[in-house]
């Protein structure tokens, strides 16, 4: 009995030793899973696009990520934040995997640039990339300044490409042609390294990979059922990604600015004045960071002085009809990005120059028309009326006047029951002159 009880004992102390080695082991295999983290860029590159890029970057650096996942899907966007971002994937200490998802994603133009800088180039299938010819923000290219954008681009595009050991040859197509190519096809020309469908695959995929990084060193990547933790934009950042849309600036802009005029209209009322103040500065921001036409914002504040023109002058709306297309032309050319989607649309420019325009027009003579009207109301009202008087005026006595009694002065006596009519008021008292020589009995 006493044995089979040391038995039972040892029995229990092995069962337990188990657990707790189990127990030790399982956070450990929780904790050596790979972290990478992961952005999100569906939008056009711009400033506000670098900022969160920067700091995803930088937390990935800060928490030994296994590598940092960008999936990307843009038109293109501004080739100066391209660069910016470019610089900041190139120098980060974490390998980063551009990878262009979901299917019907693209990254045209300025996305182009990005994927080839990338250490690991993925695309899911169904997507596209290239057609990176650059477009000089702002301005009209004359031949001379079209090559010498083209070739500082394309200087730029090579830089990388060779040293990340990519097809520098049709890299080079995809600026100078502005080619485009299926995953398949840059599969092919070795502009990417992989086809993946979605992200978990792509992760295992790569897990075991020895990659060169742009500095020359070679690690080994360890992705395999990898932790995806993504990197959500801050409410400063999704703010300002959607006042980098033009089309959204100019329209807050433009509210802004009749709010603004409310208050003074109707002074007093101060939540239009301050919202309105509020949307004029945030679209001021905004556009400040786009390449914006210095001549488009002469037109702007031409086309408002030609709007308030018309409540001075009976030009019968030849001023309003001319500071409004001036209105419209200005804000169609304010923004001049270099691809459709950092521009303003027609059909913006259009609605919301047409709206400022009437309805500034109309506030305005409203205005106009109520400053230089006769009051309707208190003694200022009378001037003008006819009345009776009701005892001689010599030179001070009381009218009957719209049937209320008024006291009265004249210069010249008037006989009680005589017409007069009201000239002018001082303080309570009326102003009148004699209507009638003749005299009632």
């Amino acid at each position: 009995m006493k044995a089979f009880n040391i038995r039972r004992n040892r029995l229990w102390l092995l069962l337990g030793a188990c657990c707790l080695a189990l127990y030790a082991l399982l956070p450990a295999a929780h904790a050596s899973a790979p972290m990478v983290y992961v952005l999100h860029l569906d939008d056009t590159i711009q400033p506000v696009s670098h900022d969160y890029l920067a700091r995803g970057i930088d937390i990935a650096n800060q928490k030994h990520a296994a590598a940092l996942l960008i999936e990307i899907n843009t038109p293109g966007g501004l080739l100066a934040s391209t660069r910016s971002m470019v610089h900041d994937i190139l120098q980060s200490s974490v390998p980063v995997i551009i990878y262009v998802t979901p299917s019907g994603s693209r990254a045209a133009s300025a996305g182009f640039f990005l994927l080839e800088s990338a250490d690991i180039s993925a695309m899911a299938p169904g997507t596209n990339t290239g057609a990176a010819h650059p477009v000089l923000e702002g301005a009209t290219m004359g031949k001379i300044m079209g090559e010498k954008v083209l070739n500082d681009a394309l200087a730029f595009l090579r830089s990388y490409v060779s040293q990340r050991g990519r097809n520098v040859q049709a890299a080079e197509q995809a600026v100078r042609q502005s080619k485009s190519y299926t995953p398949q096809e840059a599969l092919k020309l070795h502009l990417i390294d992989l086809i993946a469908p979605n992200a978990p695959t792509l992760m295992n995929d790569l897990d075991g990979q020895t990659i060169t990084r742009f500095n020359g060193e070679k690690q080994v990547l360890h992705t395999r059922d990898a932790q995806l933790i993504t990197i959500k934009p801050t409410l400063r950042e999704s703010i300002m990604d959607r006042l980098m849309n033009p089309n959204f600036a100019v329209l807050i802009l433009i509210v802004g600015a009749l709010l603004i005029y409310l208050e003074f209209h109707i002074p007093g009322t101060i939540v239009p004045g301050a919202l309105g103040t509020l949307m004029v500065v945030l679209a001021l921001f905004a556009i400040n960071m786009l390449p914006v036409r210095a001549t488009s914002w002469l037109l702007i504040i031409g086309a408002i002085v030609l709007i308030l023109l018309e409540t001075h002058f009976p030009s019968h709306g030849i001023l309003a009809g001319a500071g409004t297309i001036l209105l419209v032309i200005g804000l169609l050319t304010l923004v001049e990005g270099p691809i459709p989607q950092l521009r303003v649309q027609f059909a913006t420019a259009a609605a919301t120059g047409i709206a400022f325009g009437l309805i500034t027009t109309v506030l305005v003579r409203a205005a106009w028309k109520a400053r230089r009207s006769k009051a309707v109301t208190g003694p200022d009202a009378m001037i003008g009326a006819v009345g009776i008087t009701r005892e001689p005026i010599a030179p001070r006595g009381q009218i009957l006047v719209r049937g209320e009694l008024w006291f009265a002065e004249s210069t010249h006596p008037i006989p009680a029951g005589a017409h007069v009519k009201v000239t002018g008021v001082r303080g309570l008292t009326l102003l009148v002159s004699s209507e009638t020589t003749d005299v009632p009995s």
